[in-house]
């Protein structure tokens, strides 16, 4: 495998089959919490933005490829039973072509026909969605032309994703002069709740480095909840945010001890730790000696997380500092 990053160089590190079967069940806990906060998600579906990204071989001939491209090439994706929380407008087919255009499109295309069943909207990170929305900026008189002939545009040429596609697609010129309508404005402000009026929240991360999307996100969706629903990176995922609904600059996050085995080393700032954003790296005899568990933690005191993978990976510390806020045996950052 390797990171998808966000910023950066990728890097390979190794992963096994059974990490899919744990990032699967953290994904599972994510909408019963949301259904806690936003009831009736369950009769609406979700307008969720995925795509696969190139993979390669090692000189061993072993696969390297994206995380979340793992994730969605697995069974645990393609084979997934029904489930209302996981009912999203994209055929699996769309998500999982290779051309990024083709998949933008065509998932555009049934997002937009199925508007008035999307209760939520998102992707991965908010540069992606927001990419979307420009993507639609863009090529909004061609996809409105496939919605009122119930056509599919001839420059989608996989073939698969064009049998999905056209299992939804309809003719349907109502809906065609309604996003006409909208997208010939001169002000796209608010233009998701416009398109899709029936939406809840945006479901992306507006954490770390994506905080600087907050505002044209704000714009596009009329001030829409934006929700953090987990914290995750390529070593493995770590936890849920048990109050999505909080501002995005109040997140945080309850550890799932099941995803790996969690340590942490304390910082003191005051010895010339002061960048959070430092490179990932291993720890040193002195530092291992310096961890601490995750029920000894101690509240207002900093720590840098350290995480041993199922895999092997271990003593690796990611890009982020962490604070205890809870009383729970220090379990929520």
């Amino acid at each position: 495998m390797n990171s998808g990053t966000s910023g950066g160089e990728r890097k390979l590190m190794p992963t096994i089959e059974e990490d899919l079967g744990r990032r699967s069940s953290l994904y599972g806990l994510l909408m019963p919490v949301m259904s806690l906060f936003v009831p009736g998600l369950e009769k609406g579906k979700g307008m969720y933005l995925m795509f696969i990204k190139s993979e390669a071989k090692t000189p061993g001939g072993i696969v390297a490829r994206p995380v979340l491209t793992s994730y969605y090439k697995s069974s645990y994706f393609k084979d997934r039973p029904y489930d209302p929380y996981t009912n999203y407008t994209s055929p699996n087919e769309t998500v999982l072509c290779p051309d990024s255009y083709q998949s933008m499109y065509s998932q555009l295309l049934c997002g937009l026909c199925q508007n008035k069943e999307v209760f939520r909207v998102g992707a991965v990170f908010a540069s992606g969605f927001i990419r979307a929305i420009r993507f639609l900026e863009k090529h909004w008189s061609l996809l409105c032309n496939d919605i009122r002939t119930g056509t599919i545009n001839s420059q989608i040429t996989d073939t698969s994703v064009r049998e999905a596609v056209m299992k939804i697609l309809k003719p349907d010129p109502k809906l065609a002069d309604l996003i006409q309508t909208e997208c010939s404005k001169s002000s796209w402000q608010g233009i998701i709740t416009r398109l899709w009026p029936n939406t809840k929240y945006v479901d992306v991360i507006v954490t770390g480095t994506m905080s600087q999307y907050i505002p044209t996100l704000d714009y596009y969706s009329n001030g829409l909840p934006l929700v953090c629903t987990m914290y995750a990176s390529s070593e493995c995922y770590f936890g849920v945010n048990l109050n999505p609904l909080c501002k995005p600059s109040e997140v945080s996050y309850t550890l799932i001890p099941t995803m790996c085995y969690f340590e942490f080393l304390p910082v003191n700032r005051s010895n010339g730790v002061n960048d959070p954003l430092h490179t990932p790296r291993s720890l040193n005899e002195k530092q291992q000696q310096e961890l601490v568990e995750l029920v000894d933690v101690k509240l207002g005191q900093e720590y840098e997380l350290v995480v041993t993978t199922y895999a092997g990976k271990n003593k690796h510390t990611p890009l982020v500092y962490f604070q205890p806020l809870s009383q729970h045996q220090g379990s929520k950052f």
